[in-house]
C-alpha cells in the first residue's frame, strides 16, 4: 500500500474536501462542502471574488500607511524631513511595494502552489521535507512558521493602537485615552474569536473597498497640493538617499520595511480565493491607492505640514473622526485576518505532525479555512494587550515589528529557490539569477531590521524561538515513540497466527483499533490481546497519514486490505487542512467504499454489530540515554499529557472509546 498519487488530484485543490463537519439535519459529514465552495468561487465572477478578497488578504499591508511612511522619517534614526529624504524614502517605498509584492510575490511566489494553497508550511510541503536527508527544509519551513506567530501578536497590537492614535490629532486632549481604547478593541476582538468570520467576513471586503478608495482620495487631495512628489517614483532618488545619509540611510530600511509586511499574509491566503483576483485586487485597487496614499504624505511634508501624523493631517479637520473610525475599522479587520491566519497554521502544523495537539474547533459549516483555537486565542491576546501596554505607542512597536517578517521573506525565497529547480524545472543559472535577486532585497531587509532588536525586535525572535522549540521537541518526541513502539513488532500474519494457536476467544461485534502505522501490529491491539485475553470477530486496524497535500480527493481517502480471519486494515489519506474524522472513514469502508487500491472484499453486515474504538494514550517516560535531554523529554511529557484526548481529535463517540495506556521509554 502507498499513498494517494498526487497525479490524480485536482491540481487546484477542488476535489475532496474535508469531509468532517457533521451536518446540520444528521451525523453524516457532507464530504463535499469544501468542493461546492471551491466550485461556487471558480463560477462567482472575478470581480465579486476580488471584492472578498480585499477584506482578507490585504487588511495587514492596507493599513500600513496610517504608520509605515511617520516611521521612516521619525523611527529610532530620526531625519530631517527634507526635500531630499521626503523624495528619497518614497522612491524606496515605490521600488519595495513594486520588487517585493508586484514582482516577488505576485508574479513568482505566487506559482508556487501546494494544490491551490499558500503559505511558507504549504511551500516546504512541496518539497517533501520529511523524507529522509530534508531535515534543513523541515526546520527551515517550521521556523518560517514560528515567525509568524510572533508577527500575529504584533499586527494586532500596532494597527490598532496606530488607528486610535488618530484621536490624538482630532482631538489633542485624548491622548491618555489611547492605550485604554486600544486595549478595550483588542479584547474584544479576541473574545468573539469562538464565534468564527462567516457573518462578519460578509461586510470585510466593502469597508476594505471603502479604505482603499479613502486612501486614494486622501492621497490625491496632497498631491495636488505638490505634483512635484511625483518624482520621488524615480530609483535616482533612493540611489542618492543613500549616498547622502550612508548608514544611517540603510538602517532606514528597517523601518520602510513596513510598507511590505503583509506580504507574507498574502501568500498564505491564497488558498481562500486562487492567485487571479489576489492579482486583480493588488494592480486595480491596492496597490494604485498605496501608492497614491504615501506621494499624498510626502506631499504634505513637502507643503510645509509638520511630519508628527501625517496620515490624518492629510484629511480636512471635519473628516478626522469618521477616519479614525474607518481607520480603526481597517484595522481590526486586518488583525482579524492574521489571527485566524494564526489558528489555520497551527491547524496544518497540528496535522502535519510539527506541532502539540491543541483542540481546534471549526466555526463554519462551509468553509473548511475557518477554524478556532482556543489555546492559541488567549495566548495571542495576553501577548497583544502585553505589548500595547509595554510599548505604548505604534511608534514603540514599530521597532519590535519587521524582525520576523523579514526573516520569513529570505526563507520563504531559500524554500523557493528548490521548489524553482526540483517542481518547476528551472535551470540552475536562471533559479540562482532570480533567487539572488530577490535575496539582495531581502537580505538588505533583514540586515537593517537587526538592528532593531535591542529596541524591541527581540520579542517576534524570542516567540518564534519558543515556538520552534515546542514544535522540534514535539516532533523529535512523536519520533521517538514511534520508533519505541515498532520495536519487536510482529507481522500480523504472525499475530493472527498466534491468536489462533492460543485459541483466544472471538466475541461477536467490532473491534477498531487506531494505530499511528499502517504497517505491523499495532501496539494497542497487543496489550489488548494482553491484558483482556479475548477479541472481536471483526477487528479494524485504522490509520489516519497526512498528505504533503492540502487535501486528498475524495476517490484516494480510503484504502483497505483483508488480512484474513476477520482483520481489516483501513488507511485514510488526508491532506494538511482535512480534519480525520474516524467514524466517516469506518463508515465508508464498511459500505464497501474503499477506493485507493483496496481489495473488493468487505466485511458481512451480520458480523458488524457493535463497534468499539480502542485509542491508545502513550504516556512517555523521560531516559536521557535512549535520545532526547531531560528537559526536552519533560517538555515533550507536559505536552503530551494536556493533548486533547483521540476521541476529541478524531471526533470518535465517547460512549463506545475504550482507551489504553502504554508507557513509552523517550
Amino acid at each position: 500500500m502507498s499513498p494517494p498519487p498526487p497525479d490524480d488530484a485536482d491540481p487546484g485543490g477542488s476535489e475532496g474536501s474535508d469531509g468532517d463537519l457533521p451536518s446540520p439535519v444528521s451525523d453524516e459529514p457532507a464530504p463535499d462542502r469544501e468542493l461546492e465552495r471551491r466550485h461556487r468561487n471558480r463560477k462567482r465572477p472575478a470581480a465579486l471574488l476580488t471584492l472578498f478578497a480585499l477584506g482578507v488578504v490585504y487588511g495587514d499591508i492596507g493599513t500600513s500607511p496610517i504608520y509605515a511612511f511617520r516611521e521612516s522619517l521619525h523611527g529610532h534614526r530620526t531625519l530631517p524631513p527634507s526635500p531630499a529624504n521626503v523624495l528619497g524614502i518614497l522612491s524606496l517605498i515605490f521600488w519595495s511595494l513594486i520588487v517585493i509584492i508586484s514582482v516577488k510575490y505576485l508574479f513568482y511566489i505566487l506559482r508556487a502552489q501546494n494544490e491551490g494553497e499558500g503559505g511558507i508550511l504549504a511551500l516546504a510541503a512541496l518539497l517533501d521535507p520529511w523524507r529522509t536527508g530534508r531535515r534543513a527544509i523541515a526546520l527551515a519551513g517550521m521556523f518560517g512558521a514560528a515567525l509568524l506567530y510572533g508577527d500575529g501578536m504584533i499586527t494586532p497590537a500596532i494597527s490598532v493602537l496606530s488607528a486610535v492614535e488618530g484621536l490624538e490629532v482630532a482631538a489633542p486632549g485624548m491622548g491618555p485615552w489611547v492605550v485604554p481604547i486600544a486595549i478595550v478593541i483588542l479584547v474584544l476582538l479576541f473574545s468573539v474569536q469562538h464565534r468564527g468570520t462567516a457573518r462578519v467576513g460578509a461586510v470585510f471586503g466593502p469597508v476594505m473597498m471603502v479604505w482603499f478608495l479613502s486612501l486614494s482620495a486622501l492621497g490625491i487631495s496632497g498631491i495636488l497640493r505638490e505634483p512635484g512628489v511625483l518624482a520621488g517614483a524615480s530609483p535616482g532618488y533612493a540611489i542618492r538617499f543613500f549616498a547622502d545619509n550612508g548608514f544611517r540611510g540603510f538602517l532606514v530600511l528597517g523601518t520602510v520595511f513596513l510598507v511590505v509586511t503583509g506580504g507574507e499574509a498574502l501568500y498564505a491566503d491564497l488558498g481562500h480565493f486562487g492567485a487571479r483576483p489576489i492579482r486583480l485586487g493588488w494592480f486595480g485597487l491596492v496597490l494604485p491607492s498605496l501608492l497614491l496614499n504615501y506621494f499624498g504624505q510626502g506631499a504634505l511634508l513637502l507643503d510645509g505640514a509638520s511630519a508628527g501624523q501625517p496620515f490624518y493631517e492629510l484629511a480636512p479637520s471635519w473628516g478626522r473622526y469618521p477616519l479614525v473610525g474607518l481607520a480603526t475599522a481597517a484595522t481590526v479587520i486586518a488583525s482579524q485576518a492574521v489571527i485566524s491566519g494564526v489558528f489555520s497554521l497551527t491547524r496544518q502544523a497540528i496535522q502535519l505532525g510539527q506541532s502539540p495537539r491543541f483542540r481546534v474547533e471549526q466555526t463554519s459549516r462551509e468553509d473548511i479555512g475557518q477554524v478556532y483555537v482556543p489555546a492559541m486565542n488567549w495566548v495571542m491576546m495576553v501577548a497583544t494587550v502585553g505589548l500595547v501596554l509595554g510599548f505604548r505607542s505604534s511608534g514603540g512597536l514599530a521597532a519590535a515589528y519587521g524582525v520576523a517578517v523579514s526573516t520569513t521573506f529570505v526563507l520563504t525565497t531559500l524554500l523557493a529557490y528548490r521548489v524553482s529547480r526540483e517542481r518547476w524545472g528551472w535551470s540552475f543559472a536562471t533559479a540562482t539569477l532570480v533567487t539572488a535577486g530577490f535575496l539582495i532585497v531581502d537580505v538588505s531587509f533583514l540586515g537593517a531590521n537587526m538592528f532593531k532588536i535591542h529596541q524591541g525586535g527581540w520579542f517576534p525572535l524570542l516567540v518564534a524561538w519558543a515556538i520552534w522549540f515546542l514544535m522540534s521537541t514535539w516532533s523529535r518526541g512523536r519520533r521517538l515513540i514511534a520508533q519505541r513502539l515498532r520495536e519487536g513488532v510482529p507481522t500480523m500474519k504472525e499475530l493472527i497466527g498466534d491468536i489462533a494457536k492460543r485459541g483466544i476467544p472471538r466475541v461477536p461485534g467490532t473491534a477498531v483499533f487506531l494505530s499511528h502505522e499502517s504497517e505491523g501490529a499495532p501496539p494497542i491491539l497487543r496489550h489488548h490481546l494482553e491484558r483482556n485475553g479475548s477479541l472481536h470477530e471483526t477487528v479494524l486496524l485504522v490509520t489516519a497519514l497526512t498528505s504533503n497535500l492540502p487535501r486528498v480527493p475524495l476517490k484516494h481517502r480510503i484504502e483497505s486490505e483483508d488480512l484474513g480471519s476477520g482483520f481489516y486494515r483501513v488507511i485514510g489519506h488526508y491532506g494538511f487542512v482535512q480534519r480525520q474524522n474516524i467514524p466517516w472513514l469506518v463508515d465508508r469502508f464498511l459500505e464497501g467504499e474503499a477506493t485507493a487500491g483496496g481489495s473488493e472484499e468487505t466485511v458481512p453486515l451480520d458480523a458488524v454489530g457493535d463497534i468499539t474504538y480502542y485509542v491508545g494514550r502513550e504516556r512517555p517516560i523521560p531516559v536521557r540515554e535512549l535520545g532526547m535531554s531531560r528537559s526536552r523529554a519533560a517538555l515533550f511529557t507536559l505536552l503530551s499529557r494536556n493533548s486533547p484526548r483521540p476521541d476529541d481529535l478524531f471526533l470518535l463517540p465517547r460512549d463506545k472509546v475504550v482507551e489504553i495506556g502504554m508507557q513509552v521509554e523517550v
